[in-house]
């Protein structure tokens, strides 16, 4: 009977190709928050003003006017994985504002199977254990007003903590630039993640690494590299609100969102490559919201050896009533893309009406 081998699958999916410099590293850093931005397939580098703006881009945190705090939850892959956000912010005074937010994915209660056989062959349930792997990104984020009208830049500190149960861990630490601009009514945005690279130091232990390393017949996996390097991306936006008869509004945004590396995207030269995404956002007297967007255009070969562009397509609602606001977003509607849909759900509250 071939001994399984889920944790060891697990354990190499981390670790695959084994090299210090990566196309894609903290991936989870990079799937987004706040439903309100997820509706608008995360168009959001321009046009960001809330507490929110501390992962989409600081520079935005100088709009806000009094203590924020947000708080998201979605479940992946038929809720095997579960991605929850918290984050809070506050100005520090009129040119500066300061936030702080909390990210984590992960897998929870997973079987550890590695031990079901003993070493007579034999089948022992009572050996199974369970064990989680979570990812955990914290931020700390500071904003300012430049000396020069319409232009504010923000910076973020991250910490990274990765955990896949007792057999692995990791630190890492990094930054992010992002400044906007406003002149007549336009909104430009630029940010830069991992603007030094952000660099993990993974610590395995080998005691544990030895119980799966031979778990997949014929594999005999080495212990993998203990440093990672997440190489820097940059999303260039700019967006634009209308008024239209004093009740109604539309924000129409607009996001290139490059990695310096050739990738699937739908532009894609050796140097870099550029994934396009549009959303929309139209309100009612600043109470009810309905938003939709598209982005993740990725060229994907298919069976016959043909290339197609898949896309992902997404839809959002909101409600905002006294300083509580909540949102929901459905994403990759149609089966458009090989991204799987997700419901997420968002709240987010202006500390200020409990003062009032």
């Amino acid at each position: 009977m071939k001994k399984p081998f889920l944790v060891a699958f697990l354990f190499a999916s981390y670790f695959a190709n084994s090299q210090s410099a990566r196309k894609y590293s903290n991936e989870f850093m990079n799937i987004g928050v706040d439903a309100a931005a997820l509706g608008m397939s995360n168009a959001k580098v321009a046009s960001t003003d809330d507490v929110n703006s501390g992962y989409w881009n600081p520079a935005g945190l100088i709009h806000l006017e009094d203590k924020q705090v947000s708080l998201m939850h979605a479940s992946y892959f038929a809720n095997i994985a579960q991605y929850d956000y918290a984050g809070f912010a506050m100005p520090i005074d009129n040119e500066s504002a300061w936030g702080i937010s909390l990210i984590r994915f992960g897998v929870d209660d997973i079987l550890n199977t590695t031990q079901l056989i003993d070493n007579q062959g034999n089948i022992d349930y009572n050996r199974i254990s369970l064990f989680s792997t979570a990812d955990y990104g914290f931020t700390f984020s500071y904003a300012r007003k430049l000396k020069i009208p319409g232009f504010q830049y923000g910076v973020n500190a991250k910490v990274i903590r990765r955990i896949i149960g007792d057999f692995a861990n990791s630190w890492g630490f990094g930054f992010d630039v992002g400044i906007q601009f406003e002149r007549d009514d336009w909104q430009f945005g630029l940010m830069v993640r991992d603007v030094t690279t952000t660099y993990n130091i993974w610590n395995i232990d080998q005691k544990e690494y030895e119980k799966i390393k031979d778990a997949i017949p014929g594999e005999n996996q080495e212990i993998p590299e203990d440093s990672e390097i997440t190489m820097p991306t940059a999303q260039l936006g700019m967006a634009k609100k209308f008024i239209i008869r004093y009740d109604y509004s539309i924000l129409a945004a607009a996001n290139l969102n490059m990695r310096f590396s050739r990738t699937s995207d739908i532009i894609s030269t050796e140097a870099v490559s550029i994934d396009p995404a549009l959303g929309f956002e139209f309100g009612y007297t600043d109470l009810v919201f309905l938003r939709a967007g598209v982005g993740n255009f990725q060229k994907t070969i298919q069976l016959d050896g043909g290339e197609r562009v898949g896309f992902q397509p997404n839809i959002g609602v909101g409600f905002k009533y006294k300083g509580i606001q909540v949102d929901y977003a459905l994403t990759d509607i149609g089966d458009q893309s090989a991204a799987l849909y997700s419901n997420i759900f968002s709240v987010k509250v202006d500390l200020g009406i409990f003062r009032r």
